[in-house]
């Protein structure tokens, strides 16, 4: 089987070097009332601790957090909205699992400190790569956690009214490129690359991403990928969202065989299933 030669990875998790073995799986936890797939919502307090409790039981080696939903047209929330929601659902991750390694899904850097000063957050996943907020990397720099950079043009708003490229692959490459540049000068650690699959991109264009996913290992830095449930399942196999679990399965399996090392999952058990699949399999050549 031609596959991508596996990366020894590590990352410093809240003071610990952390050794990335084998992919991991990180859990989706909403704390939201409008994200695109309407499972993975939890804003009540029994919803939040149930979802939790299922991911962590299924196996999930990080739960990223988020409160700002960045489907197209989501609503703009203000930081003190988004702090508020976030403070409910790091609260009862803390109360029932304090050791569970935590990622915040924001790209605003006063959210980002709030949750790694009050919370011990241990990664920051931001899906603008530092372009929504101008003081990002300084405090990704200073707080001295794994940093999420994720690809996308424009804000999740506007996004898909920014799909047009010349060379789609040549552009991302040269944008983590320069992200990487300014983060290492400025002393940031522990860098995690995004595609960004469904951000600023069309249909053609995430699966000429996923065909050259392999690409983006140049970098040698951990890569993440987020295809879960997402239109360019559904869109091209004419569901929804609630109907697109075997998709999604496909598409990480796929991620996996070119050398992703984080699958971003609404469903933690399946994705688990899939990297033991994926793992004996590679073992076995």
């Amino acid at each position: 089987m031609n596959t991508v030669p596996k990366k020894q990875m590590a990352l410093n998790i809240n003071g610990k070097l952390t050794v990335i073995d084998r992919p991991w799986v990180m859990g989706i936890l909403n704390v939201t009332p409008d994200s695109f797939y309407a499972g993975s919502r939890s804003e009540e307090d029994t919803m939040i601790i149930a979802r939790l409790q299922k991911m962590m039981n299924e196996g999930a080696d990080i739960i990223d957090i988020g409160a700002y939903s960045s489907r197209p047209q989501a609503e703009n929330i203000s930081s003190k909205e988004e702090i508020r929601r976030l403070d409910k659902g790091l609260s009862i991750i803390r109360r029932f699992y304090p050791e569970a390694i935590v990622s915040v899904d924001t790209f605003r850097a006063d959210v980002a400190r709030w949750c790694v000063e009050e919370y011990s957050v241990a990664i920051i996943n931001d899906i603008s790569a530092g372009e929504l907020d101008e003081k990002m990397f300084s405090t990704v720099a200073l707080l001295g956690v794994p940093y999420i950079m994720m690809h996308m043009r424009g804000t999740p708003q506007t996004m898909m009214s920014h799909t047009a490229y010349n060379n789609l692959i040549a552009e991302i490459l040269r944008y983590f490129a320069q992200k990487i540049d300014r983060l290492t000068l400025m002393g940031a650690k522990d860098l995690i690359i995004d595609p960004g699959f469904g951000f600023s991109k069309t249909l053609k264009n995430n699966y000429l991403l996923m065909n050259r996913l392999a690409d983006f290992n140049v970098f040698g830095l951990p890569l993440l990928v987020g295809v879960s449930r997402k239109s360019m399942i559904y869109k091209l196999l004419e569901t929804t969202p609630e109907e697109s679990l075997n998709g999604t399965v496909v598409l990480n399996t796929l991620a996996l065989l070119s050398g992703a090392d984080i699958l971003r999952v609404h469903d933690v058990r399946e994705a688990v299933e899939t990297v033991k699949i994926v793992s004996e399999t590679l073992r076995s050549e």
